[in-house]
């Protein structure tokens, strides 16, 4: 998409020529002040103009990249406010990914074929991003399948939060024998003598799901550069620009970020990153926050790269669970002692932080802690907080909140736990699971994530047509319409409000002059596509701050070269998230397929001559064409 003089657009000498210029687009700026528009111009990484191509004309000089949206939908880059980012890159070239996968059957022959590929050494993981309601089977895999599928390579596959399944491999791998004992608040499920069969659960805690994924090999150097790198752009590919990463369990600081924040040096990422930091020891939490908080202010960084707070944990004892296949956990008595400790040594010394919340039980005695110090002047004192999930929050607690100066920041769990979630609390519950509707009245900012990679998938268009349409990947309506949001208002939870959450909603979120150059041309026009195609709607050029990062179609090549995975990554063969259907091939991915259909009917010819179902094949083509 080199420039080329297109409807009066000639390239002429010009100051301050733009880098980048997107014209014949239908852009939803998300600016009241001028919503529409079918051109912009972006030079060193901001909008410099925007309006039709009248108005870009002047800023299209000889070095000028101009970009035909083919009259395509673009939008502000996508902002997810609850993304696992930092941990999902670390690992993103080891792990098998069965999100999109429609049927069980399928993703097992994934798993067989990645067996036969992986090193001895390295574990097989489906980690994430699946439910067994997304499956034509709607269940589990089995340990024998698992077994049969991979007799001799560990294979370990996570569901959710709730359980995991690891064929025999696998348990010797991490060490289970009949004489390890249940972890607190977990179960090694054991058939006769006491053996483990290779099924795991969280009861609640889901402390035994990944500290026994943590046993498995990790990535070391230039190749966990390698891996965070090809996530990015998997996110890209679905038109994320930004993302706020809510730390979590496994992610230790500052030895876990030195992989982003080398990249963030070298230039090399391609989407903006607000981190948060969180106490991974407990018993040790105030102490972490008192280093962080002597060596670190949020917002420290730039635009690619910035320190947002402290959380989603805080201390350990205040953390409540999303198993909603078990019982509301209780969280011990008394721990808002050290709780308040926490958020005192945060308010005071001007940090901001995130909490999981699930249920308002644990809501509620929060909210008691802030409001004993709001009594001191600390809430609400500038200081950006929020809750996380709040399947649960009543209107009450939401008031409270509200009144303290807090936002929200909710995820599609229910995408994918919405049966589950359903089963236990019933059909009222889960109409209010959250209460969106309740939240956007009372005029908070609310945040819209995905909290992948552990539990839903890091694609954005699933959570955004759950917001919009209230349904599961089961297809299952949870929310009725009165707790949904239009479209409109569920793009502007994953643009704008999520750079509310981080204090950068004057120069990211909309497109607009001098705000940054970060947009996606769809696929598929958001606004008008049947809302169950929402889900399948992916980015064809993603611009992060004027660069192209992720292109396709007819775009294909404009983005930055990758160092190559290793051969036999899960990524290699599969790539990410499995699209039902693709808006668009790759020329070598196309020629691929073609090849099997080729080898296929092949096959199907020889299955018919050996039947007598059709002629033995005379080895000589005919082509009446040239039957002279």
């Amino acid at each position: 998409m080199s420039t080329m003089p297109v409807g009066g657009l000639v390239p002429r000498p010009v100051e301050d020529a733009a880098d980048l210029v997107v014209r014949n687009a239908k852009i939803h700026t998300g600016d009241p002040a001028r919503p529409h528009a079918e051109a912009l111009g972006i030079r060193d990484g901001v909008i410099t103009v925007i309006g039709d191509d009248r108005d870009v004309a002047g800023h299209i000089g000889p070095e000028t990249k101009v970009v035909d949206a083919l009259g395509r939908r673009v939008i502000p880059g996508l902002n997810d406010s609850h993304l696992h980012v930092i941990r999902g890159g670390l690992n993103y070239v080891l792990e098998l990914r069965w999100d999109g996968v429609r049927s069980l059957r399928e993703g097992l022959a994934m798993l067989r074929e990645q067996a036969a590929r992986t090193p001895k050494g390295q574990w097989v993981r489906v980690v994430g991003g699946w439910s067994a309601e997304q499956f034509a089977e709607r269940r589990l895999p089995t340990v024998a399948e698992l077994n049969a599928a991979a007799p001799d390579t560990p294979v370990f596959v996570l569901h959710l939060y709730q359980s995991a399944v690891l064929n025999r491999a696998a348990l010797k791998a991490a060490g289970f024998t009949k004489d390890t004992p249940d972890p607190k608040g977990g179960q090694i499920v054991r058939g006769r003598g006491g053996e483990p069969t290779g099924m795991l659960l969280a009861a609640p805690s889901a402390l035994i799901l990944y500290s026994t994924l943590a046993k498995a090999p990790v990535l070391e150097g230039e190749d966990k550069k390698t891996s965070t790198r090809h996530f990015l752009r998997e996110l890209n590919r679905f038109g994320l620009t930004s993302a706020i990463d809510a730390a979590g369990g496994f992610q230790n600081f500052p030895d876990n970020y030195s992989t982003v924040i080398e990249l963030a040096k070298a230039g090399r990422l391609s989407m903006r990153i607000s981190y948060h930091l969180f106490p991974q020891t407990p018993g040790q939490e105030i102490d972490d926050l008192t280093r962080w908080i002597e060596t670190a202010r949020p917002e420290d960084g730039d635009a690619w790269l910035r320190l947002n707070g402290a959380g989603e944990n805080l201390t350990w004892a205040a953390a409540d669970f999303e198993n909603f296949t078990q019982p509301r956990p209780e969280l011990s008595s008394g721990y808002e002692g050290e709780f308040e400790k926490a958020v005192r040594l945060l308010m005071e010394n001007g940090w901001g932080f995130r909490l999981h919340a699930t249920y308002d039980e644990t809501i509620r005695r929060d909210l008691g802690v802030f409001e004993k110090l709001a009594a001191e002047g600390l809430f609400p004192a500038g200081n950006r907080w929020l809750f996380d999930h709040a399947e649960t929050v009543s209107a009450q607690s939401l008031d409270r909140i509200n009144a303290l100066g807090g936002a929200m920041s909710v995820q599609n769990r229910l995408s994918f736990q919405g049966e589950a979630f359903l089963r236990r609390y019933g059909p009222g519950a889960a109409a209010d699971a959250p209460p969106i509707r309740a939240m956007l009245d009372r005029g908070m900012t609310v945040g819209a994530g995905t909290d992948a990679t552990r539990v839903s998938t890091y694609n954005p268009w699933v959570a955004l047509h759950w917001l919009v349409s209230g349904r599961s990947v089961g297809d299952l309506t949870l929310r009725p319409p009165a707790n949904r949001v239009d479209r409109r208002t569920a793009l502007t939870m994953f643009t704008h409000a999520g750079a509310k959450l981080t204090g950068e909603d004057d120069v990211k979120g909309v497109l607009r002059p001098g705000c940054y150059g970060d947009l996606a041309v769809l696929s598929d026009d958001y606004f008008t596509v049947a809302e169950p195609e929402i889900a399948g709607i992916e980015s064809l050029l993603t611009v992060t701050g004027g660069r192209i990062v992720y292109a396709a179609a007819e775009y294909e090549g404009l983005d930055e070269e990758l160092p190559p995975v290793p051969a036999w990554s899960p990524v290699a063969r599969f790539g990410g998230y499995q699209a039902s259907r693709r808006t668009a091939l790759s020329g070598a991915r196309q020629a691929e397929l073609l090849g099997e259909a080729v080898a296929e009917s092949e096959r199907h010819r020889r299955w018919r001559t050996a039947r007598g179902l059709t002629p033995e094949a005379t080895g000589t083509p005919f082509d009446p064409c040239f039957d002279l």
